[in-house]
């Protein structure tokens, strides 16, 4: 099966989830869309027969309507109705976003202008820690995505709780990865926390979604999902 975890030529859909949280998002979504459609739909039943019950050339006689207490009660409670079936799926959708696990792995993720660096502090005494730049279209080779590849990729485990740790040393970015469903800014000063459980093995690319200067494009995000035991000899080769 071909996954969708990056964007494609004349997407306008989501990518492939690859988390909890993204599979959540899509289908609140979906289920939202055909409330929307139903929505739409009454309403432009309602403008089409009040045009045509109330278009002059066919009806010249002027209409003394009542007020009617029962028609105001219902399009009114309608709305509040709608609302509150949408609000109890997205109310579960963000407890689950900002739930705290207790994680297997700690990621620090810092902003620059215009580079990512990502600090594994829970390996050794030092711990490991590289930074991230984008490959230029001189270095490509066949297949590479063109302003997405980075010569660093952020390396992570599947089937594990991750907790990622983010914040920047001068403006304000955003770590975003749409098959991950995260976005998250990176604030100055700040740090900020983030879950993420992968289930699936793959490679997913996101950028930065924050204006953050004049290389803002060219600041892009590559996280590899492996195996826990191709995590481990990766941590062994960076030690």
């Amino acid at each position: 099966m071909i996954r969708n975890d990056a964007p494609v030529r004349w997407g306008l859909g989501f990518q492939d989830p690859a988390t909890p949280v993204m599979e959540g998002i899509v289908n609140l979504h979906h289920e939202i869309m055909y409330v929307m459609i139903g929505v739409l739909c009454m309403v432009i039943y309602i403008l089409m027969r009040i045009i045509y019950n109330y278009d002059y050339r066919r009806n010249r006689e002027v209409r003394k309507e009542k007020r009617g207490a029962l028609i105001e009660a219902i399009w009114t409670l309608t709305p509040t109705v709608i609302l509150i079936i949408i609000a109890v799926p997205s109310y579960a959708l963000l407890y689950a976003m900002e739930e705290e696990v207790s994680p297997g792995v700690t990621v620090k993720i810092i902003g620059h202008q215009w580079y990512w660096s990502y600090e594994y502090s829970d390996y050794g005494e030092e711990g490991i820690s590289y930074d991230s730049y984008m490959i230029g279209e001189e270095e490509l080779e066949e297949g590479d995505l063109r302003m997405l590849e980075v010569d660093n990729r952020m390396v992570l485990p599947i089937k594990t709780h991750i907790r990622l740790l983010l914040t920047s040393t001068d403006v304000i970015h955003s770590w975003a990865v749409p098959s991950l469903g995260v976005k998250c800014d990176t604030v100055p000063g700040r740090l900020s926390q983030v879950g993420v459980y992968i289930k699936r093995e793959g490679v997913y690319y996101g950028q930065c979604s924050e204006l953050c200067g004049m290389n803002h494009a060219y600041m892009p995000i590559v996280v590899e999902g492996v195996k826990v035991e191709g995590y481990k000899e990766w941590i062994k080769s960076k030690i």
